[in-house]
């Protein structure tokens, strides 16, 4: 419901229209369209960059409903149908290398500046990261690192999405050595995961790190000590040539002052707290 509500809203401040129609949007008209994937996240940081390039002095700004995958994103930042969408900077490395070993914050960026096709390019990237994590119960909470649960792997059922066996099962055990007992198929850092891990039915699962269940329930994250995942900081995408410099400034400030905590803090403010998503961006971008 609360997603359904979220869309509305977004569709009445976006008004009608196809953002992968192509024409005369995007660059050709000196609109700037932001997109944005269905999860509540990207929603959000969307309608911060609209804000903050409204407070730049940008007159014709338009954030589009969801778009769909990041395939579907592509093309339209192709045919700059969109401008801008905020992404993840390990996920679309991947996209682009699927051969990619960077994992840290740097390698990741450097890479994805060198692997952007032409007609694309990547801003600054912020310190907040929403990356896969590994979090255990309470009953588990002397263990902090994910080197500290590898001797107990063997004991222990771990729940997360379907596709983690062929993603993290075989780098998990040679990077650390640990093997579960058991690999559930939960959902993808959903209510199901959580559920799970709450009544003891998994023991360790997969979430994301600016979860707003990891604190609610109690939930210990573990350090991943050996970057077995790569990072996955905010990055505005952009479609090259639809910015001014004083818009990419204006983006590149957000990023500087976006940090982990306080994109986790805006997820709470959005799902726990229902607040409406505009008034979480003017205000975000106030204390920014």
């Amino acid at each position: 419901m609360k997603r359904l509500i979220f869309l509305m809203v977004l569709v009445l401040a976006a008004g009608c229209g196809n953002p992968l129609a192509g024409g005369g949007e995007g660059g050709a008209s000196g609109d700037i369209i932001i997109g944005a994937s269905d999860v509540g996240e990207s929603l959000l940081l969307a309608q911060i960059y609209a804000g903050a390039l409204r407070q730049a002095g940008a007159t014709n700004v338009t954030v589009r409903p969801p778009v769909g995958s990041r395939e579907v994103v592509v093309k339209a930042l192709q045919d700059k149908s969109l401008s801008v969408v905020p992404d993840y900077s390990g996920n679309l490395l991947r996209y682009f290398d699927k051969d990619t070993t960077a994992t840290t914050s740097q390698d990741v960026y450097a890479q994805l500046r060198q692997k952007l096709p032409p007609g694309f390019e990547v801003l600054d990237q912020a310190p907040a990261e929403d990356k896969d994590l590994l979090v255990v119960g309470p009953q588990l909470a002397s263990v902090r690192t994910v080197s500290d649960l590898a001797p107990r792997c063997r004991e222990l059922v771990f729940g997360g999405p379907g596709q983690w066996s062929s993603r993290w099962k075989d780098k998990i055990k040679a990077l650390y050595g640990c093997e579960f007992k058991e690999i559930r198929t939960t959902d993808t850092g959903g209510p199901v995961t959580v559920a799970a891990l709450k009544s003891g039915e998994v023991q360790v699962a997969d979430l994301f790190s600016t979860s707003s269940t990891i604190a609610a329930n109690g939930f210990v994250p573990l350090t991943d000590d050996k970057n077995m995942f790569p990072a996955q900081n905010i990055v505005p995408l952009v479609a090259r040539g639809t910015l001014s410099p004083r818009e990419v400034a204006a983006l590149n400030r957000v990023s500087a002052a976006l940090t982990t905590e306080q994109l986790t803090r805006l997820n709470v403010e959005f799902t726990e707290e229902k607040r409406n998503p505009l008034d979480i961006a003017e205000d975000f971008l106030a204390r920014a």
